[in-house]
Formats: structure tokens, sequence, C-alpha cells
């Protein structure tokens, strides 16, 4: 066998056992000649048999698995069967993903395993029905933002949002923002831009589907004090949908059956004690919305703000708001 054909006969065997064996699926000896023979690679046993050694010498995770006839597999890989169906249905079920562009991550993603994971893979998720976004644009933005952010450069989009006719209006008349970019944020299926506004000192959020045209400016990034102690991860905890706006201390009065939805929002560290009355007082930073409103009467009676006692007012006035339009 010539110096090329020995190369390719590597090459092949290495892409069998990668795309036809797992830790329960194996290659018999026969069934890799046979496969090579298909590739046009004429091979015998112990040539088979030297070249596995070969593979394990590069690092492959090559084992006998104990069938009759002994057969062998690649027992290893970056990641495994359970690990690669979690990854697909994160990607199938991502909002700001286009069904397009999720089937093709998820295809991407499926490859990384074997044949026979591949097919419990396609058994598994279920993508009809979920909402996606339909603005492959975003993809764009995350790269243009991710450039913004290493260059230290201020970026420039148009706004847009939605009128009662579903079509999209251009905020501010059409002007451009120009905004320093912070950080990238993905929540509730939604990517959004944390931005730095110098005339106003704030920290605005903009939903990147909803963005046009956006591009790198060559104006340097504004740098302060405010944008290098940001803290990200506890903005995100204490804002809702990205609604942002001052902050404010708030007492929750919160009952055992909604403990764990309160854990859901503001995480297991939150700052809590118990009552006398066996009720819980959550003590969180919220930036007041309707949104926040919103998600605090889905638990009726069992959630309640104690205090600051105006905040309690304004819920009481934005529930009798609704009350009224019923009425």
């Amino acid at each position: 066998m010539g110096a090329e054909s020995q190369k390719l006969k590597l090459l092949y065997l290495m892409q069998m056992l990668y795309e036809e064996t797992d830790e329960d699926h194996g290659l018999t000896t026969p069934a890799i000649i046979e496969g090579l023979l298909a590739r046009g690679i004429d091979a015998e046993r112990k040539s088979v048999y030297r070249d596995i050694e070969t593979l394990r010498s590069f690092g492959m995770d090559i084992v006998k698995l104990p069938t009759r006839p002994v057969s062998y597999a690649l027992a290893s890989r970056t990641f495994s069967g359970p690990e690669l169906m979690l990854l697909t249905d994160a990607v199938q079920s991502s909002r700001f993903l286009t069904r397009r562009m999720a089937n093709r991550l998820a295809g991407g993603v499926a490859s990384l395993g074997s044949r026979h994971q591949v097919r419990s893979i396609k058994k598994h998720v279920h993508v009809e029905g979920r909402i996606k976004m339909q603005n492959e644009s975003v993809f764009h933005h995350v790269d243009t933002i991710h450039e913004a952010l290493s260059r230290r450069r201020q970026v420039a989009f148009r706004y847009v949002k939605y009128d009662a006719a579903k079509r999209p209006v251009a905020q501010k008349d059409g002007q451009l923002y120009r905004e320093t970019p912070v950080h990238l944020i993905y929540s509730e299926g939604c990517y959004y831009l944390i931005a730095y506004n110098e005339k106003h000192a704030s920290f605005p959020t903009y939903r990147l589907d909803r963005m046009q045209g956006l591009r790198i400016t060559d104006t340097p990034a504004v740098r302060n004090a405010a944008i290098a102690t940001f803290d990200a991860e506890a903005y995100s905890a204490r804002t809702f949908s990205m609604f942002g706006g001052d902050t404010r201390r708030v007492t929750l009065r919160v009952e055992e059956p909604v403990m764990g939805a309160l854990i859901d929002r503001f995480g297991k560290d939150v700052e809590s004690t118990v009552g006398d009355d066996g009720a819980a007082r959550a003590y969180v930073t919220v930036a007041p919305s309707p949104v926040f409103f919103g998600w605090l009467a889905q638990f009726g009676r069992s959630m309640r703000i104690e205090a600051p006692r105006d905040l309690a007012d304004e819920y009481v006035a934005y529930l009798h708001d609704i009350l009224e339009d019923y009425a």
C-alpha cells in the first residue's frame, strides 16, 4: 500500500469510528475492513489492529466492547449523548433564532455525535409550535457588538418598535442612536445590549432584533467608573424583561408555596428571613415597572409588597387601573 493510501486509511478509520461508534455501539474488524474497501482502501486484520493502536497513541479513546465478535468503539468524545441532547434542545428552543438557523445549528451540534446518538437526538427534540424571532440579523448584531467591545468603540443604529398593525416604527423619528456598548445579556429568549448613555449618565437596554443598520463608529467608547463597576449579573436579577429604570429596595412577604418562584427569579442566595407567621420576608432590589407588577400579580395573595409603602400603593393603583378597564 502506498504512503498516500496509508494516510487515507488512517483518516477513513478515524472517520468511521467517529461517525458510527460510541460507548454502546462498535465496529467489528470485518466491518472495518468492509468499510475501508467501500472507500477504495484494501486492508487486512493485522494492519487494522496497528492502525487502531496508532490512533490510540494519537489520543483517541478507542476501546474493545464485550461483544461477540469483539468490536471497537470511540468511547469518549467532546460531548456525551445526553449533553448533545441538551445542547440541541437549547438551540431549538432559542426564540431569537429563526427556524432555519435553529435547524442548521442543531444539525451542526448533532454531527458531533455518532449516527446512533443523532437518531436519538432527532427523536428527542420537538420544535413545532415554538416561537421564533424572524430577524436573522441578530447573529450579525452579536458579532458586531463583540467587535465594538473589543475595539472600545461606540455603535450607531436605528431602533424600532411595533404599532398596533404590527408595523415597525422607527423611534426618535428615525434618528441614529449612538451608544457605548457595555454588556450583552441573553434574557427570556432575547438578546439585549446594555449601553451607556453619556448625556443622561444612564444604562439603557436595547433588544438586538429591533436594531436596524447597526455599525461600529470611529468614536471611542466612554470610559468611567460607572461602566468599570457595572454588574451585569445584578442588573439582570433586579430587572424584569430588561425593563430598566431606577431601582428600589423592596421587602416582599412570601408564603411557602411560592418560595420556589422567588428563588427562580432572584437566585438561592436571595436575602430572606422567616417571620412568626411562617411566611418569609425577602429583601430584593428591583426596577419597579409594569413588568415587575405583572410578575408579582401572578402570585395573588401569596406574595405581596410590605415595604416601602409608597411602592405598595403604586402597585394597588396599577391593579385598580386594570380592574377599571374591565369594569
